[in-house]
């Protein structure tokens, strides 16, 4: 259904420097019908840029640079915005990090649901109306009546996000991007609105593009998992496989860096820092921090090797795929 490839995405650089900084350096994934990709990575990594990138959101002076992202056999760098805006909230939903800022606090929730579904021409009026309180209800909202004539600041913050992904249904998209959805959400809040998205998925038949920093939601949700790492993806394979054998050295620190791994001892935390997007090293942008590096490392950027049936690493330690 998705499929993004060499994908690139600069920024312009401040304070008089030429070179635009680099947020996503050649990325490539795909998402099938159906299924559940995790792209995980830590702040920073490029990943809500790639995200934004597919629905042609990324702020200024950022921009897609290179690459492609086929989403149901179109190329969307190559379509205009009128034509962003048919596929923009219809074929793709978005949930994005932070539902306060998401919704319009000057509308009711149930006026901007009801906005999309006017703008895609799937009902206006009262069948409108009666669509948004069932949309509310099947994400779960209590009193979906009284939630569609509240406005945003009236509701919790797992109530906001659940409007959220109300409104990124609206239009039966095939796919649903979701950026952080449990970003600022209580343990509890989190569970629900992870469940909810995992119901979503099996009664819609939706394709699901899940942005986390959190392997736990990865291991929960994903069928499959792509880890980034300044900029590119360092490793992708089904979720069994990359979280019981890991074939990235940022992987392996990421999973040993995990609270109740092994229980009393202190957490192990990787060395170092990330390096700067201006000025990432010619070689590995983990051999800096990597306690398993080797002669080369630091000479040439390894690309994807593999790991075993459908699982690749970018790392020198692995054969090369045949």
């Amino acid at each position: 259904m998705l499929q993004v490839a060499d994908l690139v995405v600069e920024f312009d650089a401040g304070g008089g420097r030429e070179a635009p900084v680099r947020a996503v350096d050649g990325i490539s994934f795909h998402v099938d019908r159906g299924e559940t990709l995790g792209l995980v990575g830590e702040s920073g990594c490029g990943k809500s840029a790639a995200a934004l990138s597919i629905v042609g959101l990324v702020p200024p002076p950022g921009r897609v640079a290179g690459g492609s992202i086929l989403f149901e056999a179109r190329d969307l760098l190559d379509c205009g915005e009128r034509e962003l805006q048919k596929v923009r909230g219809a074929r793709i939903g978005f949930v994005f990090q932070e539902p306060m800022a998401a919704l319009n606090p000057s509308f009711t929730i149930g006026d901007q649901i009801a906005e999309a579904l006017a703008q895609h021409g799937v009902a206006r009026g009262a069948q409108a109306r009666q669509r948004v309180v069932d949309l509310l209800a099947a994400v779960r909202i209590p009193a979906p009546e009284r939630c569609a004539r509240s406005y945003a600041h009236h509701l919790s913050g797992g109530m906001r996000q659940r409007a959220v992904i109300a409104a990124a249904i609206a239009c039966q998209p095939s796919l649903l991007v979701a950026d952080e959805p449990t970003t600022a959400l209580d343990m509890t809040t989190q569970a629900e609105v992870l469940d909810l998205l995992g119901d979503m998925r099996q009664d819609l038949g939706l394709a699901l593009l899940l942005i986390t920093h959190d392997l736990g939601i990865v291991a929960g949700l994903a069928d499959r998992v792509a880890v980034m790492y300044a900029g590119q993806i360092v490793e992708v394979g089904p979720t069994r496989d990359v979280l019981r054998s890991p074939a990235h050295p940022y992987t392996r620190g990421l999973l040993a860096s995990l609270p109740g791994a092994r229980p009393g001892t202190r957490l192990e935390a990787i060395p170092g820092v990330v390096p700067s997007p201006g000025s990432r090293p010619p070689g590995c942008t983990f051999a800096s921090r990597c306690t398993e590096r080797i002669d080369g490392c630091d000479v040439a950027r390894p690309g994807l090797r593999s790991a075993g049936a459908g699982h690749l690493g970018r790392c020198l330690l692995l054969r090369e795929e045949p």
